[in-house]
């Protein structure tokens, strides 16, 4: 949810540079401003959205966050359904309610807001393809009515590596990734999901473990029509350096407690709409003195982002014999107990 504190952080100031008069009170003139944030996929059959609220008061505002009252409406006073449209977004199929639900799962840092438990607005639905959803939402108090539209990213191909790759990591030497692009995708990410097991040296207990690597996570596609050649490449080098950063050695190397044993390795993409690419752009950390941008939103009579992603993995791909080996003789790696 960082982006939320961004997004907030602008509906804040912007009181204060509208106006410069002496007896102006941030308390004044409530105005409810609705902050949406969802993201929606064909992958799921279960869809989140967070909604809150903006939210004036005396002293820091983050301290409201942290009040669950102070950032969430009230029980009964949304209504949140969308609507399902053909790929003309004209012709209506049905309506898919959303209901309150209390997740218990949030820590210290996941976000701005109230935690271990966040309210969320939650509907069960498997969604097609080459369908427009249309989100609608109802302040039954107000009478506001807040509204966006996402069509959904497609599937896509991805050529290498395939089912029957074994995967070969070297030290000088690269990988290649090749995937043809989706239909309403603009940004590509890769995770590579290593697989490993563990267990006390004295007996035979293995407990599954795994460590997701970020290769990248901003290839962008030229254009959303789909069907274009894309490859990136990947260091073999850099294998050995994330988990030599990720996994504790034993701690007495030369009595070592545990030993370690290689597994499989997931191909992890995932694609960003075009909306959710801007919007991650306008919100990512600037490299530059300018550090002002306008806020991106595609929500009508609020505030956020109602748009859509894709997953596309390949699972459980073998590693190449001689991998296990070099794990156990690369310098960064070796006092791993692989």
């Amino acid at each position: 949810m960082r982006y939320l504190k961004f997004l907030i952080g602008i509906v804040l100031i912007l009181p204060f540079l509208n106006s410069c008069k002496k007896d102006f009170s941030v308390n004044a003139d409530w105005k409810d401003i609705t902050i949406v944030y969802g993201l929606i996929s064909q992958n799921d059959s279960v869809h989140y959205l967070k909604i809150t609220k903006a939210f004036l008061g005396p002293g820091d505002a983050l301290t409201y966050a942290k009040i669950s009252d102070s950032s969430n409406y009230r029980p009964g006073e949304l209504t949140v359904y969308m609507d399902e449209y053909d790929e003309t977004g004209h012709t209506f199929f049905r309506t898919i309610w959303f209901d309150t639900l209390t997740i218990h799962t949030k820590e210290p840092g996941d976000s701005i807001f109230y935690y271990p438990d966040q309210l969320v607005y939650k509907a069960s639905a498997k969604l097609k393809e080459s369908y427009t959803y249309k989100l609608f939402i109802h302040n039954k108090l107000t009478g506001k009515e807040i509204t966006s539209q996402t069509t959904l990213v497609s599937n896509f191909s991805v050529s290498t590596p395939d089912k029957y790759t074994r995967i070969m990591f070297a030290t000088g030497q690269n990988n290649t990734v090749e995937w043809t692009s989706a239909k309403g995708g603009r940004r590509y990410q890769l995770v590579i999901r290593f697989h490993y097991s563990e267990s006390p040296v004295t007996v035979t207990n293995w407990t599954p473990k795994y460590l997701d690597w970020l290769v990248f996570s901003d290839d962008l596609s030229l254009t959303t029509a789909g069907g274009e050649d894309m490859f990136s490449t990947i260091s073999g080098s850099a294998f050995y350096s994330v988990l030599a950063a990720n996994i504790k050695p034993p701690v007495d190397p030369d009595n070592p407690t545990i030993k370690r044993s290689a597994g499989k390795v997931d191909y992890i993409f995932s694609v960003a709409s075009d909306d959710l690419n801007t919007y991650m752009e306008i919100t990512e950390p600037s490299s530059t003195i300018i550090q002002y941008r306008p806020p991106f939103t595609n929500i009508i009579n609020g505030i956020g982002l109602f748009s859509s992603r894709y997953i596309n993995s390949i699972d459980s791909l073998r590693l190449n014999d001689g991998m296990v080996d070099s794990i156990r003789s690369n310098p960064k790696t070796a006092n791993l107990g692989f």
